[in-house]
């Protein structure tokens, strides 16, 4: 094996281990491996910055320019108002319903922007007439991934392939060449996860008082000068001997102790670390003259004097979207930070295989860093609530309803404008980067959209996994590791049936979008089907659709698919249910895609 092949597997294992532990953002990692290609002379310069002006990664940001357009002018909030109607189904139906408009929308729009519209839906429709949202929220998600797989258009993945596939001399997918087969996989999708919705968790979550248990939330509070249990030793506090409550730290005199015992006594100017539901938390802060901090207590002093009602605290709960400028802020950093009126009192971090609850206690709260699917709890007046509508890409999941006042006209034009981007590539008028260039020229001339709201909403930590990441596949090229690599596999597979070495691509790509972005994924894998199907002597196409729908289906992890970790954000999953339930599904597809893709060769 050259060096050159060695530097790029050493390159591709760490950025593999990087996207599994996050480390670092996904951004960073693939600036990261911008500059490792140069410097280990693996790829030109040019070559490294390739990425940035590649047809798939320009085409990626005009779709998400159009859904912007689309959420701005007011069409994501008439579907969100559409589906709501859908309400008055039972469960069985409820379930299966939502998985088909999940679908079919995310055939056109991203996939991430129709969960998040679920989201919020299922949030509020929970509240108020007792949905399960964990019985809703997977089968969304995972309809919406099988949906995207469906046109050529659905999701980054399928324009990725193409791109790099057309580059290397393959002739390009056709906008629904594939359609047949993503409809076929959706249908077992949505067998398989309508019954297996039953199984799922099956809380019903009503308000935020009630239902965050004790892991849900971790405050940091401060023992004021007049706090009546000051000199209480913590072990005759009725609060922490409450099974719903636990102290977690003391810091005194800037000292820290790790879970202080029952015998040590309250201080004036003590912090305390509490892991608590907001229902003892609310009552104990009121009963015993805590308060986050200082500041906070002036400000809640200068309101006293003004009228009540006008002033009624509430807390709001909201998520971290993809593309939100809050992404790597701090608790710390966001209390110092315009917030709308809002104070943010305490955070929760998504799961993940980093975010232990040990680690996190070692850490000081005010410096855990934000991540998309973390959720951020807010205290603030209630009529204001309307304002955290001003701040990008956040879902408020409380039920609190806001419309903004748009025209209708303009609600028209970018509908007809996305219409005419789907007529455009779908009929091959246009391929589909100019068609969606041209419908982002046309959302700017006619005003729909301003250049300001798309540098505030577009998530830029795509294009930069895209512009690094593509790269990567090229540095694979130039190397001659896809050859090595597939003449290996080939010598391994020696004597086995074409259908087997598909099957195999098929469930080597599943199993790495299980670990790794869906994008790293297919970026990684391409260069490899192509490789092997020209040694093979075969039909390139089903193995790039292999790699399309293998990058794609990753059901079986909450780390894979954007759309997985945001839900798996809302806290209403554990991790063995993407390990059962979404094994199950993509085990079936991985059989089933095997054997249908095998009658293309």
């Amino acid at each position: 094996m050259d060096l050159p092949i060695i530097l790029v597997f050493i390159i591709i294992g760490v950025s593999i281990l990087l996207f599994i532990t996050e480390l670092f953002p996904v951004d960073k990692i693939s600036f990261f491996i911008i500059v490792a290609l140069v410097l280990l002379q693996l790829t030109t310069p040019e070559e490294a910055i390739s990425g940035f002006a590649n047809p798939a990664t320009i085409t990626i940001l005009a779709l998400m320019i159009l859904a912007v357009g689309l959420e701005e002018n007011g069409v994501i909030q008439l579907l969100s108002d559409g589906i709501k109607k859908l309400r008055i189904l039972p469960l069985i139906l409820i379930t299966p319903a939502f998985m088909i408009i999940s679908a079919s929308i995310s055939a056109f729009i991203s996939t991430t922007a129709v969960v998040i519209i679920f989201i919020k839906i299922v949030n509020q429709l929970s509240e108020k007439y007792g949905f399960s949202t964990s019985r809703l929220l997977m089968p969304i998600s995972f309809a919406g991934i099988l949906g995207g797989s469906c046109t050529l258009m659905g999701t980054s993945t399928n324009l990725l392939v193409n791109a790099i596939a057309k580059k290397q001399g393959v002739e390009a997918f056709s906008f629904f060449e594939f359609s047949v087969y993503g409809i076929i996989f959706f249908l077992i999708g949505l067998v398989i996860m309508t019954i297996a919705s039953r199984f799922l968790p099956k809380k019903k979550e009503s308000n935020l008082s009630k239902d965050y248990d004790i892991e849900s939330y971790v405050f940091t509070v401060k023992v004021t000068e007049d706090a009546p249990l000051i000199g209480q030793r913590f072990g005759d506090i009725d609060f922490f001997n409450n099974e719903d409550a636990k102290i977690l730290k003391l810091i005194r005199n800037n000292q820290v102790i790790n879970d202080p015992g029952k015998y040590i006594k309250l201080m004036t100017n003590d912090s305390l670390v509490l892991m608590s539901n907001l229902e003892n938390f609310q009552s104990f802060m009121k009963a015993n003259g805590f308060v986050l901090n200082e500041e906070r207590q002036r400000q809640q002093n200068e309101d006293a004097d003004k009228d009540e009602s006008e002033y009624d605290m509430t807390y709001v709960e909201t998520l971290i979207l993809p593309g939100s400028n809050l992404i790597g802020k701090t608790l710390r950093g966001l209390r110092s930070m315009s917030f709308q009126g809002a104070y943010p009192i305490a955070i929760k971090k998504r799961r993940n295989i980093r975010n232990t609850r040990e680690r996190l206690l070692r850490k000081n709260i005010k410096d855990i860093v934000l991540k998309p699917g973390d959720r951020v709890l807010l205290e603030m007046q209630e009529h204001k609530i309307s304002d955290l509508y001003k701040i990008e890409n956040i879902a408020i999941l409380n039920e609190h309803e806001f419309k903004p006042n748009i025209a209708q006209s303009k609600r028209v034009i970018a509908l007809l404008i996305l219409l005419a981007v789907i007529a455009l590539a779908a009929t091959s008028l246009l391929n589909i980067l100019t068609a969606s260039l041209v419908g982002v020229a046309a959302m700017l001339l006619t005003n729909i959209i301003q250049l300001e709201t798309v540098y505030q909403k577009v998530n830029w930590q795509i294009i930069f996994l895209l512009a690094g990441m593509i790269p990567l596949g090229i540095a694979m090229s130039n190397s001659g590791a896809d050859t090595w690599l597939s003449q290996h596999l080939l010598i391994l597979m020696k004597d086995q049936t074409p259908m087997i070495v598909l099957g195999m691509l098929f469930g080597i790509t599943m199993l790495m979008s299980g670990v790794i972005s869906n994008n790293a994924t297919a970026i990684i894998m391409t260069p490899i089907a192509i490789a092997l199907a020209t040694g093979l002597s075969l039909d390139i196409k089903p193995f790039l659709l292999a790699v399309m729908f293998g990058s794609n289906f990753s059901f079986f992890t909450p780390v894979g698919y954007q759309t997985n970790t945001l839900i798996y954000g809302t806290g209403a999953y554990k991790f063995k249910h993407f390990l059962i339930i979404g094994g199950i599904l993509s085990f079936t597809l991985w059989i089933s895609g095997t054997l249908l893709l095998s009658m293309l060769i």
